[in-house]
Parts: structure tokens; sequence; C-alpha cells
């Protein structure tokens, strides 16, 4: 069975015997492999960013039965690679009242945000860059970050509705990440670790899986992890009816990008997330662990996808309800009986 981990390592080792031969210090194999590590980690991401925009607008031109992108390359599959070229090409304006350090500052704080969380995420077995203790409370406290930065792009627009858009997205953001983290107490009950390689190797069978054993910690999660990206129905603080596009209104080119790149990337990071947690990460029969992993998160996102064009945007008042009222009392009710009964 081919697995990517063994790749990695003997790639890792000829690259030893060479430094060893050539009598240069382990510190700089060790520099060199992060570096590496880095690279495959940003390839990664661009690769999958690109293919989710793409598949996003294909999901949804069939479920409204209409045409996506088709003229450009094989169902339009060029179209998006044309549209990044574009945003990266596209002049970077600056308006003139601006608060400049933070304005710039803003989207590299929410793409490297993005980006950090894919440090302790297991995409099969062995292939993790570090399995930490805490990866679980990392990951939480990493994709928590982000609000800073959507409440820089907002204070540092100086634009009333840029400003209201951060506002709002700093309001969701802390108020869905309460019931998101209460529902990830439950597998880490079950589990009695915080690893995410811990968590995977718990739910070895099918009937191990926490989906099975946490139904409402699972529906809690995805519900909340919506929220936390800015998705529809929850998509308020960019809402185009209300506030023009919220926070990235005054944004152009490149940081537009990075605006929209981190949000495709954070899809995938709430979708392998929830893999790891609920559905046995990369456990199952037959195909590499690796391919396992990305066939259970991609159908977490297809399921996202399909949500987002099925339910229309709800109020902001009843986005904050919905969060205190309702999804808050359902994960204190699922962590009591996983306490009492697991």
């Amino acid at each position: 069975m081919f697995e990517l981990d063994n790749v990695f390592k003997a790639v890792y080792f000829w690259l030893e015997g060479l430094f060893t031969r050539w009598g240069i210090p382990q510190f700089w194999l060790d520099l060199l492999s992060m570096l590496l590590i880095f690279a495959v980690i940003i390839a990664f991401i661009s690769v999958s960013a690109l293919f989710l925009v793409w598949w996003e607008r294909k999901v949804s031109a069939h479920m409204q039965v209409r045409f996506g992108p088709m003229r450009t390359g094989w169902h339009g599959w060029r179209q998006t690679i044309i549209d990044a070229i574009k945003l990266i090409m596209k002049e970077d304006i600056v308006p003139a009242k601006v608060d400049k350090v933070v304005f710039v500052i803003a989207p590299i704080v929410v793409f490297v945000s993005a980006l950090m969380v894919y440090v302790c995420i297991p995409f099969g077995r062995g292939l993790i860059v570090k399995d930490l203790n805490i990866g679980i409370l990392y990951i939480l406290a990493i994709t928590t970050f982000t609000v800073v930065g959507l409440l820089m792009a907002g204070w540092g627009s100086n634009n009333k509705w840029s400003l209201l858009g951060g506002l709002r997205s700093a309001a969701q953001i802390v108020s869905y990440e309460v019931p998101l983290t209460l529902s990830v107490l439950g597998v880490v009950l079950l589990t009695q670790s915080l690893s995410m390689v811990e968590i995977v190797k718990s739910q070895v069978h099918f009937w191990d899986w926490y989906i099975i054993r946490q139904p409402i910690g699972f529906l809690v999660y995805i519900t909340a992890a919506i929220a936390e990206v800015n998705r529809t129905p929850f998509d308020i603080p960019e809402a185009e009816q209300e506030l023009v596009a919220g926070y990235s209104t005054e944004y152009s080119g490149m940081k537009f990008a990075m605006f929209f790149f981190a949000e495709f990337t954070n899809l995938f990071t709430i979708s392998a997330v929830s893999t790891t947690l609920f559905l046995g990460g990369w456990h199952g029969p037959w195909l590499p662990s690796w391919m396992w992993f990305f066939i259970k998160t991609f159908s977490v996102i297809l399921v996202i996808m399909w949500f987002r064009w099925t339910y229309p945007r709800i109020r902001v008042d009843q986005l904050m309800g919905f969060a205190w009222k309702f999804l808050l009392p359902l994960a204190f009710l699922n962590l009591i009986l996983t306490g009492l009964f697991a």
C-alpha cells in the first residue's frame, strides 16, 4: 500500500546521509526540513483553495440547475486559475485615510492564522508536521485568532461598513466558539487526550467513530464551525445587502485575495478537524490512509457547500440568539450526557 509518509522518510534519510558525507551540521538539515515542509504545506493549500473555488462554482451550478463556467478548459477548470492571476495583477489600492499599518497587516494576520493550523492536522498515518500533546487546544486557539485580523481590517479601513462587518465578525466568532469548544470536549472526555493522533487512533473501527457515539456533538460542531468561517447561512459579517462587503470592502488586489484564500483554507480546516474528531480520521479499508482522510474531508466540504446553496442568510439577531439560546444549551447537554455515560 502506497503511503506518503514513507516517501517523506526516504527523502529525509537521503538528505541526512548527504549532509553527513559533506560534514554539514544537523542544524542545517533541520532548517532545510522545516523549509521543505512549509513549501509543501503552502503548495497544498494553494492547490486545494483553487480546487475548492472551482468545485463550489460547479456544486452551486448543479444545485441551481444552470451552467457554471464551461468555456475555459474542461468544465471551466482554468477559470479559477485565471481569476487568481487577475487578482495578483490587479492594482493594490490603499485609500487615503486608512490606518495604513493596521490596514496592511490585517490580511497577513488572517492568512497566517489559517496557515498555522496545518501544523497538527494528521493527513494520514505518520503524515503530520508535529503531533502536539495539546493539538486540538492549539487548533481552537489559532482559529479564534482570526477574529483579530478581521477586527483590524474593519477598524483600519476607516469605513463604517467595514467597521460594522469587523464587529459583527468578532461577536459571531466569540459566540460560536463557546458551543464549538464544548462539542470538542465530549470527544476529549472519551479519548482522554488532546492529541489529534491519539483521537484518530481511538477510532479504529467504524463503530468507534465519534459521530456514532457523539451525534449531538457532531451537529453542534459542524454548525458552530460553519458560523466561525462566515459561510452562509451565517455570513453576516460580509452581508452584501447590508454592508457592501463588510470588513473587506476597502481591500483590492492581493490583499483581498488573502482574505478570500483564507476563507477557503479555513473551510478545508474545519472539515479536516471534523474528520479527525468524528469520522475516524485516516482509518478505512484497502485504500491508503491519506486517501481515506481526503475522501472524508471533501465529503464534509460538499455538505457545507450544500448548506450554502440551500439555506438563506439569517438576521443578525437570529444569529446571536441561535448561538446562545439553542446551540449552547445543546452543547452543555451533550457534555453532561457524555460525562454521565462515558
